[in-house]
């Protein structure tokens, strides 16, 4: 049985790593509106902050699990602790992943800005508003950890479908345009690319979501449907 004072200091490590946490996902969220605005944005070189951010995302990652581990071998905490511990690696590996998916969209915009014509859902922002939808989820996401929120992360994972059938459409118009029009099929190509990253941090935030059921309610709800996800957020 813990102490008093080591449950205490288990409790403050863990309100530590979990601000980490929170300020890792603050700078996931600025990559993702820093790889968006690399459609317009007249810098020569728009990679630079969000690589800069990279390297400090990747340090953050390797000292929270840092951090991890040893509250693991120091404390040995058990049942609810341990969840909690071991999803905490979980949620950073997912904001890690993040990150790069905004590198690989920074990367496919740099060639999309410099053209005048551009794919529809790029030049329409349909694009743009798949990511609003995307870095929302991902924020929600993050609230929803912080709070230990089962009822909004489960409105979370609600909002992945809406996700997924935007970039169905935003697919199937540039595949039409690329049908279309042979000489867009480089700038459609870099779109879909686009789109498909933003998707997968849906996915992302989706997975952070499931995290914190699994702390609060004990239970693996990845693959679960919708329905019993909201059954068992309101037991």
């Amino acid at each position: 049985m813990q102490h008093d004072h080591t449950s205490k200091q288990f409790d403050n490590e863990m309100e530590a790593i979990r601000g980490a946490v929170l300020t890792m996902g603050g700078m996931v969220e600025r990559q993702i509106r820093r790889a968006i605005d690399a459609f317009g944005n007249d810098d020569p070189d728009p990679l630079a902050p969000i690589l800069d951010d990279e390297r400090i995302i990747n340090n953050m990652q390797i000292e929270i699990d840092r951090q991890c581990g040893n509250i693991i071998v120091r404390r040995q905490p058990a049942a609810i602790d341990l969840r909690i511990v071991m999803t905490v690696i979980q949620i950073v590996n997912d904001l890690e992943r993040v990150g790069d998916e905004a590198k690989k969209i920074a990367l496919r915009a740099r060639p999309l800005a410099g053209i005048e014509e551009r794919p529809a859902p790029v030049r329409g922002n349909e694009i743009g508003r798949l990511s609003e939808m995307a870095r929302a989820m991902l924020q929600a996401a993050l609230d929803a950890y912080a709070r230990l929120d089962v009822t909004a992360a489960a409105e979370v994972i609600a909002r992945d479908e809406q996700v997924d059938i935007e970039f169905g459409a935003i697919t199937r118009r540039l595949m039409d345009g690329m049908t279309e029009d042979a000489r867009t099929i480089a700038a459609t190509l870099d779109a879909l690319f686009i789109a498909k990253s933003i998707e997968r941090i849906g996915d992302h935030a989706t997975n952070i979501a499931e995290y914190v059921i699994h702390i609060v309610k004990g239970k693996d709800m990845r693959h679960a449907p919708l329905e019993a996800i909201r059954r068992e957020t309101r037991a």
